[in-house]
């Protein structure tokens, strides 16, 4: 009967003991969990705005120090590299076929390009630039081309004519010129969310020129939200009507339409979007593509192809990447704005 009383009070003593330490253990979670969240709601959000590639950007993100200096000098590395408005970067020295090697990150939009070029049969294709500056959209701004002219242009048009041996270019005609900015936009905010990452920064959004990248919640502790704006004509970017509200936390977002890149001649409109197969503007019934996936570049390559390709062509790409999301807003049989989005898009549709 004593050894049975002593069991019983070891067992007791025991299981007391354990109970002390588990709730000195829940204790400390939920104190550390406290002083983690006050820190956070403590934290200042820094806003960083400059100019870049052209455009603007603006920078937002949860941290005591500004690192702006450090944002701009990563995104002088991406200007160094792809910017041909830059004399001195790697693609305006391979557009003059200079002996250059590609640093790495002219390689990796490369290699992304070309696979996205495969992927979509050249409705992305970073070879457009001719045409591109032809039409008057590009680092030279010449007069409207005769159809002699494209005809012409578009023998130096193709991914396939490019190949990259040994960080070198190789192209299968000299004349061949690259223009990366239908995906360079989109690379430069993924290069300023992985510096943000490094540097253990939780909560941020990336925007240069439209193009998107977002991690975490907002100033106001709630996610992150993006408009979409009515596709009307606006080259002066005045218009902020919205379409829709997005909901692109833990996302990037990259939208393509011709209503704010076009120019009037002779009473004619003239979209940015040039076709790399048929060397003209493009001229179908999409008004805006809007892509959601996990990095920006990708967002913005397949943008900028689903406009050139057309709301059909764009759906069966998208039968093939679940990883994409779109949101088109194209023009209907009618004439009268219409909106078709992926099955996976509409838990992002806040509005």
């Amino acid at each position: 009967m004593d050894n049975k009383t002593t069991t019983g009070e070891s067992r007791y003593s025991g299981n007391k003991k354990k109970l002390i330490w588990q709730s000195a253990f829940l204790l400390f979670l939920i104190v550390g969990t406290v002083i983690i969240v006050r820190q956070q709601q403590s934290t200042p959000y820094q806003k960083d705005t400059g100019l870049i590639f052209g455009t603007v950007y603006n920078i937002i993100y949860q941290n005591n120090d500004n690192l702006k200096n450090d944002i701009e000098t990563r995104l002088h590395e991406v200007d160094l590299s792809l910017s041909p408005f830059n004399k001195q970067s790697i693609i305006s020295r391979i557009n003059r076929n200079e002996d250059v090697k590609a640093d790495r990150m002219f390689t990796e939009v490369f290699n992304m390009a070309q696979k996205i070029s495969k992927d979509t049969d050249g409705a992305f294709d970073i070879t457009v630039a001719p045409l591109v500056n032809a039409w008057g959209f590009g680092f030279n701004n010449d007069v409207k081309p005769t159809k002699h002219a494209i005809d012409s242009l578009r023998q130096l048009i193709g991914y396939h004519k490019l190949s990259m041996t040994d960080g070198k270019v190789r192209k299968s005609d000299p004349r061949i010129m690259l223009d990366c900015s239908a995906i360079a936009k989109g690379y430069a905010c993924d290069v300023v969310a992985t510096l943000l990452r490094e540097k253990g920064i939780e909560n941020f959004m990336v925007e240069i020129g439209g193009e998107i990248v977002t991690q975490g919640i907002n100033d106001k502790r709630l996610p992150w939200k993006i408009g979409v704006t009515k596709p009307v004509d606006d080259s002066l970017n005045t218009n902020q009507e919205l379409q829709t509200i997005l909901n692109v936390t833990n996302k990037a977002m990259a939208t393509s339409g011709n209503y704010r890149n076009f120019y009037y001649k002779n009473g004619k409109k003239y979209a940015h979007t040039i076709n790399p197969k048929t060397g003209y503007p493009v001229q179908h019934n999409i008004l805006s593509a809007t892509v959601l996936t996990d990095d920006c570049a990708t967002a913005d390559a397949y943008a900028t192809a689903f406009m050139v390709m057309g709301l059909d062509k764009a759906k069966n790409i998208l039968s093939r990447h679940p990883e994409l999301m779109a949101y088109f807003i194209y023009s209907d049989d009618k004439g009268n704005n219409a909106v078709w989005y992926s099955p996976s898009m509409r838990d992002k549709i806040s509005k």
